[in-house]
């Protein structure tokens, strides 16, 4: 009854605050654009690449006001939320153009507010604000929790584990479960030796060698300030169809089980996710694609649990007082530079496929949805090398120290050409599994040979005015499909 009141005077708060931002917004325009992936996805890359290319004068011939020379600059302001952090962009472009390092990936929700001064379609000069709130993917993927409870949590939780190749990295943390009595009285040793253990299950999970994408609940993977919190010490247990006493192991891990509910996603939905305008989110295709079929259906199904989080459609006054408003949605597979720019559309249509039945439910509701393939900051070029005689479309950059490239350990200062492979016209091919001569399944990149290696940031020849923007693969496209309307 309690918990009932103070969710009422909740909404009627966020209400509240959704009218006074409906009438801020007609005289300062501002958009508010989520930006999120899964692990390694290269969030932190894509925000500093946009808003340097925005300032330094980047090439973006598709994102039409600035191409049209109607923007007439851009600049940072000061971080309008003073709950939360401001997002590191000058310590991040130094890691990318001073050092050439790849910015340590953010754990944390950040936001970075910039202001575009431009010239409308009519010729009249307008200010857009555009505040860029980037958080982690798998908050995301804890949305869905608001709809389960415990049992049902815990029974899909179980269920899932068991499917290869999760079944093997779950083993330690099922042996504990089979072990547990659900209906024993409650015991701390027992909820934190499963917590433990379901929590080094999941992060076995997101190894890039099996690079799983269904993983909630996201805070056990960063915990933050959460850590050894009972909110953070539960797990699934193996639940028959009966009651269980309110002193019962069961009953503790379901109160903490919404005590997670309601202090990390609630409020993270409440605060944050319903006042977004516009979302990209980066998919990291070719982690999946490496680590094989089961990671991309994976993908596959973490991409429309995503998708169903929006209750997208056509903003009117009423939805931005009560429910999500973002009305565009953009799925960008990142690292297109590791690819030959023949596969680049290949690489879309893939990550097209695999969106498309949830994107065909949205867009009826009136959303827009898009894919695009794209690199935020370009580490390679492209080159022909011969090889026995064949001339093949490589990639060159300096690659990461430690890969392997030929049998040979690389210093991360020498430039190495690489054919990554080609990914095949048809997407399908991409999502079955394929036959070995043995008879036996295959990994999804054996269909298409493809090798990835890491790349270093490349090189900029700085001048007098400073380092120049960097280069890119279609991020004037992602630019011109967020905010293109809002300029015009």
């Amino acid at each position: 009854m309690i918990a009932s009141i103070f969710r009422v005077v909740d909404q009627a708060r966020l209400a509240g605050r959704a009218l006074v931002e409906f009438g801020q917004n007609i005289v300062n325009p501002t958009i508010r654009l989520g930006i999120t992936g899964l692990s390694r996805a290269g969030k932190t890359v894509f925000i500093t690449a946009l808003v340097h290319g925005l300032i330094r004068g980047g090439r973006f011939p598709v994102f039409d006001a600035y191409s049209s020379g109607r923007i007439a600059g851009v600049r940072l302001a000061p971080q309008p939320d003073d709950a939360v952090p401001r997002f590191d962009y000058e310590k991040h472009v130094r890691a990318l153009v001073d050092e050439r390092q790849w910015p340590a990936s953010t754990r944390q929700m950040s936001e970075l507010r910039v202001v575009i001064d431009y010239q409308s379609l009519n010729g009249a000069r307008r200010t857009l604000t555009l505040d860029i709130v980037d958080y982690p993917g798998e908050w995301l993927l804890d949305i869905p929790l608001l709809e389960l409870n415990y049992e049902q949590w815990s029974t899909a939780s179980l269920q899932r584990s068991r499917d290869a190749p999760r079944a093997m990295l779950a083993k330690e943390w099922h042996e504990i479960v089979a072990k547990i009595d659900p209906a024993a009285v409650a015991d701390e040793n027992t909820a934190i030796a499963a917590a433990r253990l379901f929590t080094k299950y999941l992060r076995a999970c997101r190894d890039e060698r099996f690079a799983m994408s269904v993983l909630p609940p996201g805070r056990f993977l960063m915990p933050g300030d959460l850590a050894d919190s009972p909110a953070l010490t539960f797990a699934p247990l193996e639940l028959g169809n009966r009651e269980y006493p309110p002193d019962s192991l069961c009953a503790m891990m379901r109160r903490r089980y919404e005590a997670y509910k309601d202090v990390v996603v609630r409020p993270f939905f409440n605060e944050h996710f319903l006042r977004l305008d516009r979302q990209i989110i980066l998919v990291d295709a070719m982690a999946a694609l490496n680590a094989g079929p089961s990671a991309v259906h994976d993908l596959q199904d973490a991409l429309r649990e995503i998708l169903d989080c929006f209750n997208v459609g056509q903003k009117t006054f009423v939805s931005a007082l009560f429910r999500p408003r973002t009305d565009k949605v953009l799925f960008a597979a990142t690292k297109a530079d590791h690819l030959h720019h023949a596969s680049h559309d290949r690489l879309e249509a893939f990550l097209k496929r695999i969106v498309e039945g949830t994107a065909n439910r949205a867009e009826m509701l009136g959303a827009e949805i898009d894919v695009v393939a794209l690199a935020a900051v370009r580490a390679t070029r492209e080159a022909q090398v011969r090889r026995n005689g064949e001339s093949l479309p490589s990639i060159v950059g300096i690659a990461e120290p430690g890969e392997s490239v030929a049998g040979q350990i690389v210093d991360g200062e020498t430039e190495v050409a690489v054919f990554p492979g080609d990914l095949p016209d048809d997407p399908d091919v991409l999502l079955r599994p394929g036959t070995s001569s043995s008879g036996g399944a295959v990994a999804v990149r054996d269909h298409a040979d493809l090798r990835f290696l890491r790349f270093r940031p490349p090189h900029l020849e700085a001048s007098p005015e400073g380092a120049p923007a960097l280069p890119h693969i279609r991020l004037d496209r992602a630019l011109q499909f967020l905010i293109g309307d809002h300029l015009q």
